[in-house]
């Protein structure tokens, strides 16, 4: 008898055990739903980089001297041909003058030498005459045009040495020039990097020499951001730019993307990896009141746009290996691969669960552009049509044509926070 009893418990115990798995097996999975629906979407670049104007100056030193003039501060407006600075002007001014007293001497000595040839001529000419008349010889006929040939020859040599020690005061007077530093634009001084008393270097081949100051056109400014190596293939000339800066919160500037750079920007990030950038140069449409070079700027460049078209939830979108395997008939999880499904090529495709009787039918669908929280669907859905939009612990291991049910309550309380 108590055989039996244990025998009719096992069987009542695994009675219940088959009951609950039925049931486990048959549960509809709880979700989240929402529609494809049409909209407009824009998808964006956003990148980070500083503002600095469209056209500015580095004004550097021409010569080698001491700064004993600073006609200027930082922040100052000046106009174009505006003294800026004075270089110690002692050396230059003194080889002038010297060279101007050379100046002097050598047209003398031309007016000199020119006077000297024209009386060999006349000598020569008087010679000949006489020659002609049998009172002179040829002697001295070809001593007077000897004569005459150095004579000229002595002017042209001082003509000559005018020319030169003049060419050296036109130098010596440019470089005289140079130590009075104008300004080469009409615009703000934005950095001042001497003082007076300070020496002034000039560059050569292996050394930029002293940047004085930087004049610069605040008028028009630029934003030069860093865009990513996968980003930047979609960034075009032309295309429109909102720019944030820091300095200037809640407020956005209009730009345009005028230059794409080609080198790429190299950047450690640990580990000996390097994060690989490119230069966009953004040009804004309006000037900004108050703005400074160097501030941070964002810039969200629009690379596509798309007006009132399928789209679903970014989060409903996911990756299955497509075609499925066969069912395993219970549980969520597909049965192993057998020998036939071998020769069924599966591979990995973009989709959404469609929900419909009940289940949820994956479907493969074609991406378009990718707006801040929706892709556009090129392919594979319809208007209207309901899709699993979450959560994503469901989400993650969702089975083509598993039992699911709508969970009112969470889409409920979605409401109620969308209307608060």
């Amino acid at each position: 008898m108590k055989k039996w009893l244990i025998i009719g418990a096992a069987v009542v115990v695994v009675a219940l055990i088959a009951v609950n798995m039925l049931k486990s097996s048959n549960k509809a999975l709880g979700v989240e739903a929402g529609q494809v629906a049409r909209k407009d979407l824009v998808e964006v670049v956003t990148a980070s980089g500083t503002l600095t104007p469209k056209r500015k100056v580095d004004v550097s030193a021409s010569t080698i001297g001491k700064v004993t003039r600073l006609a200027v501060r930082e922040g100052d407006r000046v106009e174009q041909g505006q003294l800026l600075l004075e270089i110690d002007p002692t050396e230059f001014r003194s080889v002038v003058d010297a060279l101007q007293a050379a100046v002097r001497t050598a047209r003398a000595n031309l007016d000199l030498t020119r006077a000297g040839r024209d009386k060999a001529q006349q000598d020569l000419e008087r010679a000949r005459s006489l020659f002609g008349s049998g009172l002179s010889s040829q002697e001295q006929i070809d001593a007077a045009e000897t004569n005459a040939r150095i004579e000229e020859a002595r002017t042209a040599s001082a003509e000559a040495t005018l020319r030169q020690t003049e060419a050296n005061l036109s130098k010596a007077r440019y470089d005289l020039d140079k130590v009075t530093i104008t300004s080469p634009m009409a615009g703000v001084v934005t950095r001042l990097n001497v003082e007076e008393g300070e020496n002034a270097i000039m560059g050569t081949l292996n050394n930029a020499g002293t940047v004085l100051l930087t004049v610069a056109d605040l008028a028009t400014m630029e934003a030069e951001v860093d865009v990513d190596e996968t980003e930047v293939v979609r960034v075009k000339l032309g295309q429109p730019v909102k720019v944030e800066v820091d300095a200037f919160p809640d407020t956005s500037f209009a730009g345009t993307v005028t230059e794409i750079g080609n080198s790429p920007i190299y950047t450690s990030t640990g580990q000996s990896q390097q994060a690989v950038d490119f230069k966009i140069t953004v040009t804004l449409d309006d000037p900004i009141v108050g703005v400074r070079p160097g501030l941070t700027a964002k810039a969200e460049i629009t690379v596509a746009d798309a007006k009132q078209v399928l789209s679903v939830p970014i989060g409903a979108v996911t990756v299955r290996e497509w075609p499925p395997l066969p069912k395993a008939g219970k549980g969520r999880r597909p049965r192993p691969t057998t020998a036939a499904a071998d020769t069924v090529k599966r591979e990995e495709v973009e989709g959404v669960f469609v929900i419909e009787g009940g289940k949820a039918l994956f479907k493969t669908v074609e991406i378009g552009v990718t707006g801040e929280e929706d892709f556009e669907v090129l392919s594979g859905l319809a208007d209207g049509q309901q899709i699993v939009t979450g959560p994503f612990r469901i989400l993650r291991d969702l089975q083509h044509e598993e039992a699911v049910k709508v969970d009112t309550k969470k889409k409920g309380a979605d409401a109620d926070k969308k209307r608060d």
